[in-house]
């Protein structure tokens, strides 16, 4: 990715069979088609393991977002595993604690609450965004 095309790589865990790890699915999702389209870009954790060579340049050439379902860490150790220099590790636990009254349910399709939970970590993840993009200008 050229600097001038410079963006914030995005990776979220895939959500599989916990509430949680759908939320961090959906945070990945509003932070880059809805909140900060035009400056991040979502990328699934596979390519690394496939050792795609774009993802390998995405993530040593731009910043990193790394966003967990679990305690398990899986996006920021795989990142951190393939030589990701700047990852900034969120964990959708963290935003459901600051919004306790947001209950995430479902797995594959989250319920209203999960969704509005999903939002607002996005709108707190675009500020973490711009000082990411303004630091490496």
């Amino acid at each position: 990715m050229k600097k001038n095309s410079r963006k914030v790589a995005v990776f979220a865990c895939s959500g599989i069979g916990k509430p949680l790890g759908t939320v961090a699915r959906e945070i990945g999702y509003e932070l880059t088609e809805r909140v900060r389209p035009d400056t991040t870009v979502l990328t699934c954790l596979a390519l690394l393991v496939i050792n795609d060579p774009e993802t390998q340049q995405l993530i040593t050439e731009n910043p990193v977002i790394a966003i967990d379902g679990c305690s398990l860490d899986c996006a920021k150790k795989s990142l951190e595993a393939n030589g990701a220099p700047l990852v900034k590790a969120y964990q959708s636990i963290d935003f459901f604690k600051k919004h306790k009254h947001l209950k995430p349910e479902g797995i594959a399709e989250l319920n209203e609450a999960g969704q509005k939970l999903a939002a607002l970590a996005a709108e707190e993840l675009a500020g973490v965004v711009d000082d990411l993009l303004r630091e490496g200008a």
